[in-house]
């Protein structure tokens, strides 16, 4: 796959991206953590806050990461950047307004697995990519595009109702679309992008099924 930039302009971006947002990196996380707060520590409005911050984090991605910064070595960011706005906005309307995600703690392969995709997109993901030689400000962390939606797999993995495909369909597509900048960029951590959107992409889509089954029977 050919790209219009180099593996230095691309770097490039994240040390731009990194040094003029800090010290923005941490409220991503406290954001992580408070998310994980609201899963385990159920209150009533718990499900409407977590489905904010992940609204919260794919529009800033969209607007101020693709379309703001990408954007000045690849003109596709702009798509990107709608791309994930738009996941954004679908982020509030099913789970904000429409109150359709629907957040519980349960012990099974669905909760097992998106835990493992939270504790890779917080922890291992960044580890990686500071041995494998970006270290800060060239470090890829939460707050960009693919640790992100590593995290939001996880994250959705945890839902107990139903999902809409539409919330899923971005996710997946750029966890191809960051997959194939992994193979070309050598960005290693990025193959457990391409991991989490299809394993989990898939475990949701017999979570549905399941639950459709069940639904049935009642």
């Amino acid at each position: 796959m050919n790209f219009p930039f180099s593996t230095e302009q691309f770097l490039e971006v994240f040390k731009s991206y990194n040094e003029n947002i800090f010290p923005l990196q941490i409220i991503f996380y406290l954001g992580a953590f408070f998310i994980l707060y609201q899963l385990f520590k159920k209150q009533k409005n718990s499900d409407k806050i977590i489905t904010s911050v992940l609204s919260f984090f794919w529009l800033w991605i969209g607007i101020v990461y693709h379309i703001t910064y990408f954007s000045t070595i690849n003109k596709a960011a702009y798509l990107f950047g709608s791309l994930f706005v738009l996941q954004g906005i679908i982020f509030f309307i099913f789970g904000f307004i429409s109150n359709r995600l629907i957040f519980r703690y349960k012990k099974n392969i669905y909760n097992y697995t998106g835990a493992l995709f939270i504790l890779y997109a917080l922890i291992i993901y960044p580890v990686l990519g500071y041995f494998l030689g970006r270290e800060y400000p060239y470090s890829i962390t939460l707050g960009l595009p693919c640790p992100t939606t590593i995290f939001t797999f996880g994250i959705l993995l945890f839902t107990e109702n139903k999902i809409s495909f539409t919330v899923l369909i971005i996710p997946l597509l750029w966890s191809i679309i960051g997959f194939g900048a992994a193979l070309n960029f050598s960005v290693y951590e990025d193959f457990g992008l391409l991991i989490s959107g299809l394993i989990g992409f898939t475990l949701l889509a017999v979570q549905n099924r399941k639950i459709k089954l069940e639904a049935k029977t009642i």
